[in-house]
C-alpha cells in the first residue's frame, strides 16, 4: 500500500468526525476482485462485514457502479448502503429514455450474447476471454464507432468497451449530489477504472479529500496519479477500510 505522509493526515481527517463524511466506492476490482465473468463477481463476506460496520459509523456509504443499481445492491447485501447504477446515469432522468436505445443497440451489436452485459442505462462488451487481444479490440472499435454514429457515447475501459447514453452524468456528477444531498464536505472515493477518475475530480475543494486507485497492471495510469492513496488489490483496499 503507498500512502504519503498528508494522505495519512487525510485519513485521519476522516476517521476522527465520521459522522461529517462520506465514503463512496466502485464495485468491480473494489470491492469485489475482478472475474473472467461478470456475473460471478461476489462481495467478499468479509468486506461486507466491514461495510456494515462502515454504515453505522459514518454519515454516507455509497457504492457507484457501472452495474445497474439492483444488481450492485444484490450483490454487496448491506443495508443502508446508498446504490447508484450505470455510472451515476441513475441519478439523471434525462437518461431514462435512452433505455431502450441501448437494449436495441446491444442486441444488434456484432458480439456475442456470452460477452455482452446489458445494464438497463449502458452496455459492456467484455473481451476478457478473448485469446486475441489486439483483435477483439478492433472489432470493438467498429462496434463503438456505429455507437458514435447513433448519437451514444463509446469508451473503453478495463478489458471492455462501454457504451452508454448521450448525457452529461458520470460517476464524479454522482458523487457530488450524493454529498450535496447529505451535507458531507469531507468524503473518500475509491476506484480501479477510467470513469472512476470522474469520482476523483469530483471531492476536488472539499474540506477533506481521500482519493483511493485500487491499481493493477490493467488500470490507466493516470488513475495512479491522480490518487492520493494507491493499493494494489481488493483486500489491500479492505484493509484500508479497517482502519477508518
Amino acid at each position: 500500500m503507498e500512502v504519503a505522509a498528508t494522505a495519512d493526515a487525510l485519513l485521519e481527517c476522516l476517521a476522527s468526525e465520521p459522522q461529517r463524511a462520506g465514503l463512496v466506492l466502485d464495485f468491480d476490482g473494489v470491492l469485489a476482485p475482478i472475474v473472467d465473468r461478470p456475473e460471478d463477481a461476489a462481495t467478499p463476506p468479509e468486506t461486507r462485514a466491514e461495510l456494515t460496520r462502515l454504515v453505522g459509523r459514518y454519515g454516507l456509504v455509497a457504492v457507484v457502479s457501472g452495474r445497474s443499481g439492483d444488481d450492485v445492491r444484490r450483490r454487496v447485501g448491506v443495508d443502508g448502503v446508498a446504490y447508484v447504477g450505470s455510472h451515476g446515469l441513475e441519478l439523471d432522468p434525462q437518461a431514462e429514455r435512452w433505455r431502450r436505445t441501448i437494449a436495441a443497440f446491444a442486441a444488434d451489436a456484432p458480439w456475442p450474447a456470452s460477452e455482452t452485459e446489458l445494464k438497463g442505462l449502458a452496455v459492456s462488451f467484455h473481451y476478457r476471454s478473448r485469446p486475441d487481444e489486439r483483435e477483439a479490440v478492433a472489432e470493438l472499435d467498429t462496434i463503438a464507432e456505429t455507437a458514435r454514429e447513433e448519437g451514444l457515447v463509446a469508451r473503453f475501459g478495463r478489458k471492455v468497451l462501454e457504451v452508454l447514453p448521450p448525457v452529461g452524468s458520470n460517476k464524479g456528477t454522482a458523487v457530488r449530489r450524493l454529498l450535496a444531498d447529505t451535507g458531507l464536505r469531507r468524503a473518500l472515493v475509491a476506484g480501479d477504472d477510467t470513469t472512476d477518475l470522474d469520482s476523483f475530480r469530483a471531492v476536488e475543494g472539499l474540506e477533506c479529500a481521500v482519493r483511493v486507485a485500487v491499481a493493477s497492471p490493467e488500470s490507466p495510469s493516470l488513475l495512479r496519479d491522480e490518487a492520493d492513496v494507491v493499493v494494489a488489490s481488493t483486500s489491500e483496499f479492505l484493509d484500508l477500510l479497517r482502519s477508518l
